[in-house]
């Protein structure tokens, strides 16, 4: 199931925080964090274009992609084809991976997963050496979604209106853990999202968030811990099943 086949928001906006395409660094499995990175590889560019014809049938308002280059590349099939702008939102950028920049050795991949799926779990204090913490992160990103809200507000025709954002595996993944009220940190870091996939969110930074999707599979409760508050709030621990 794709994005577009799912109904609309009763209220709120919808927000589509798409994986950027495929890129050397992918295919090298190393942390590749810092701008401008990686292009897309010729496979990644396939990708792009693919995903602007699956999300043919998506009202689309606006298209925001990172100060990554790679995240550019992948809106653009979109943009030209409905004949949209790319605003570019430093918000959207990846995780830095700090002194892990660029390697690619299990041990300093673990790292960098452990840490920064901490931050949802309340746990903000983890950091990695010269990178980010994890306040920082979730408030650049929540910034730069609230800045699309009101982008989308001041463009409201009556509809609830739909923005795609294009961004990194990382960073999609932690800021929904954090602020939506049916995906825990447990469920992201368990899931990946591969290249362009879709994660469809509907809410708003005040009433809060809800995954309608992810990866184009639907979100169960039993795919989560609901213990959090929905409003943007740090999220609690939620229990260890017994």
């Amino acid at each position: 199931m794709t994005a577009h086949q799912h109904g609309g928001p009763d209220e709120g906006v919808r927000l589509l925080l798409v994986r950027h395409g495929e890129t050397p660094s992918n295919v090298r499995h190393v942390l590749d964090t810092a701008a401008p990175g990686a292009s897309l590889t010729e496979h990644g560019s396939a990708q792009a274009a693919r995903l602007a014809t699956a999300l043919a049938g998506a009202e689309i308002a606006a298209i925001y992609a990172s100060t990554l280059v790679r995240t550019q590349q992948t809106a653009a099939p979109l943009a030209q084809s409905r004949g949209l702008p790319v605003h570019v939102r430093d918000g959207l950028r990846e995780i830095s991976a700090g002194e892990l920049e660029m390697r690619g050795d299990h041990a300093s991949i673990e790292r960098y997963l452990a840490t920064v799926f901490a931050w949802p779990e309340a746990d903000l204090a983890p950091r990695l050496p010269g990178g980010e913490a994890g306040a920082a992160m979730l408030a650049r990103f929540d910034g730069a979604v609230a800045g699309v809200v009101a982008d989308l507000a001041r463009g409201a025709d009556g509809a609830a209106p739909t923005a795609l954002l294009v961004s990194h595996g990382a960073a999609i993944r932690v800021w929904v853990a954090a602020r939506t009220d049916n995906v825990d940190a447990r469920f992201a870091a368990e899931h990946p999202l591969d290249n362009t996939d879709v994660v469809v969110v509907d809410g708003d930074p005040v009433a809060g968030w809800h995954v309608s999707s992810w990866a184009s599979a639907g979100v169960t409760p039993s795919w989560s811990a609901p213990t959090r508050p929905a409003r943007g709030g740090p999220p609690r621990r939620p229990p260890r099943p017994s």
